[in-house]
Order: structure tokens, then C-alpha cells, then sequence
């Protein structure tokens, strides 16, 4: 943590952050409101310069996710993964379809509306780390599509589960849905957590499934705009949550044990939304520009609308 955080008592906004942080991790502050408390002290100047919130939070949102793994099911791990692989190979070739005409459509930079396309279609930001130094994009285009998605993804932790209450979703399909149409495993993670613990499971199974397919994305991406095919990252959590699931399911007594990681695991991945929060700016927001946003919003709404009428017919 030396590296990510230099702790400095006297001053006021640290110990407020610190004191927010904490608070994030007690039961009494749900997803949406970690999002939101971020987010407020991000605007009132209160976020300490010294606390590296990127690094951060992709490190713990990892260690979270590898912790979730251990309250999953294996046998339903592989059946919800493999009865929704249709969809899931079906909406991330339709999102990239779909993002490359549109991109055209809106005259959008090449690699600007490939990198949203991605982190529509598979998991938001991890996929536009993933494919940015493949395609060979600069710091500029990654900024302004990684700024898009985040600004999406924070609407839909609020937006999903209200929708899913209106059309009486059960918990497996709202799982499906979110883990489908959301663009971050953070989000899908805090949207499904508040609808319930199916929800919670199904979603985190299908979208890490679906996380997989960053690898070959990116390969994919490298050879279309002639990038470095060395220059992948391949995200370890990946690995480790179905190392997770694999000692959970083996080592069945050690269950105490892995109920306590679980519950553990959740509550860390609020903090993990409210640190996110802390990194939303208005600036961010307004340097996202209109014609990503909108090119965000109609792969969003497609994506949404496809996948949830195909989840009501078909699953």
C-alpha cells in the first residue's frame, strides 16, 4: 500500500476520506449510496491527492472478486455459464458490430469507438485497459473512452435494479441481465448485490465468463490496427476467482471459513464503488464530448434492450 496511499494526519480532507471509507464497509451503506458519497467528495474538493484512488481500486476490486469465488457454486457456475453462452457470444459480436457502423455513422475516431465498443461489450474499463496499448491508442482516446463508460456504468447501478423490480425479474434473470448489459464487474457486482444473493451469484459467474473473452479481443484488435500483440494485459483475477471456486468445491470443510471470505469479499466491493465515486469529476464528464456519449448510450441502450428481450423469451 506504500506506494498507493502517503498518509499525512494533518490534513483535514484525509482523515474525512478515511473516515468515509470505513463507514462504506458497515452494513449500513448500500452500493448505490457508496457510489454517491464518493462521488460528493470528489465535487467538495475532499478526495486527498496523495491516495492513488486508480491503483487502488483496481487492486481491491481483484482481491474482491477472488473472494466472491468462494461463495460460488461450482455445479451452477458451469450451468449458468454454459446455458447463457449464446447470449454471451452473441452480444459481444453484435456490440462490436454494432460500435464499429456507428462509429462510421458518427465520423468517431477509429480507435476511440473500437475501445467504447469493447468496454460495452465485454467488462468497461478492464476491456479498454486490455485493448488501449494493443491498438497502439493514446493517453487522450483511452481518457475519453474509459470517461464514457464510467459515466454509464455509474447510472446503471442505480438504474438496474429499479428496472428490474418494474418487470418483476426474477433474481437468476435479473443476474443474466445485469451481468450482460453493465458495463464493469463493479457495478454489475453492486447492482446485483442489491437485488439479492442469486442475483449476485448468477451475475458475477456470466460476467466473469465473459470476461475471458478480453484476451481475445485484444488479440483480434492488435492484428485489425496493427498493434503490439505483446502488450496485452491479461487480467490474474480471472484465474484466481476459478482457482476460488475450485478450493470451495474440493475443500467443502472449510465452508465457515469461505462464508467469511464471501461476506468479507461483498462489503469490499462497496468500498471499491465508493472509491470509484471519488474519481468521478465533472470534468471527466464533460470531457467524454458528445458523440461518444451518444455512440456510449445507443451500444448501452441495444445491448440493455437485446439482451433483456432475449432473457424473457428465451431463458
Amino acid at each position: 500500500m506504500r506506494s498507493f496511499f502517503k498518509p499525512n494526519i494533518s490534513d483535514p480532507s484525509q482523515l474525512v476520506f478515511i473516515l468515509c471509507a470505513l463507514i462504506s464497509l458497515t452494513p449500513i451503506i448500500s452500493s448505490p449510496i457508496a457510489l454517491v458519497l464518493g462521488f460528493t467528495l470528489a465535487s467538495l474538493g475532499l478526495v486527498p491527492k496523495s491516495i492513488d484512488l486508480g491503483k487502488v481500486t483496481k487492486k481491491l476490486l481483484a482481491y474482491s472478486i477472488i473472494g466472491l469465488g468462494f461463495g460460488i457454486q461450482l455445479d451452477a457456475a458451469l450451468q449458468a455459464s454454459a446455458d447463457n453462452i449464446t447470449l454471451i457470444l452473441g452480444s459481444i459480436v453484435f456490440t462490436l458490430l454494432l460500435g464499429t457502423l456507428l462509429s462510421r455513422v458518427f465520423q468517431i475516431d477509429a480507435k476511440l469507438g473500437h475501445m467504447i465498443s469493447a468496454g460495452t461489450a465485454i467488462c468497461g474499463g478492464s476491456a479498454i485497459a486490455a485493448v488501449s496499448p494493443a491498438i497502439k491508442a493514446d493517453s487522450h482516446q483511452t481518457a475519453i473512452a474509459l470517461a464514457t463508460v464510467f459515466v454509464l456504468n455509474s447510472i446503471a447501478l442505480f438504474l438496474f435494479p429499479a428496472l428490474g423490480h418494474l418487470f418483476e425479474m426474477s433474481q437468476y434473470h435479473f443476474g443474466i441481465w445485469s451481468a450482460i448489459a453493465i458495463h464493469d464487474t463493479s457495478s454489475v457486482v453492486g447492482a446485483a448485490s442489491a437485488y439479492g444473493d442469486e442475483a449476485l451469484t448468477v451475475a458475477t459467474t456470466i460476467k466473469l465468463a465473459r470476461a475471458l473473452w478480453i484476451v481475445p479481443l485484444a488479440l483480434i484488435s492488435a492484428l485489425l490496427f496493427g498493434g503490439d500483440r505483446r502488450k496485452i494485459a491479461v487480467p490474474y483475477f480471472i484465474l484466481l476467482y476459478c482457482v476460488a471456486i475450485a478450493v470451495a468445491h474440493y475443500l467443502p470443510q472449510g465452508h465457515d471459513i469461505y462464508q467469511v471470505i464471501f461476506s468479507a469479499a461483498k462489503r469490499t466491493l462497496v468500498l471499491c464503488l465508493f472509491l470509484i465515486g471519488a474519481g468521478i469529476t465533472v470534468s471527466k464528464m464533460r470531457q467524454a464530448g458528445a458523440k461518444p456519449m451518444i455512440l456510449g448510450l445507443l451500444l448501452w441502450g441495444s445491448i440493455g434492450a437485446g439482451s433483456l428481450l432475449y432473457i424473457i423469451n428465451f431463458s
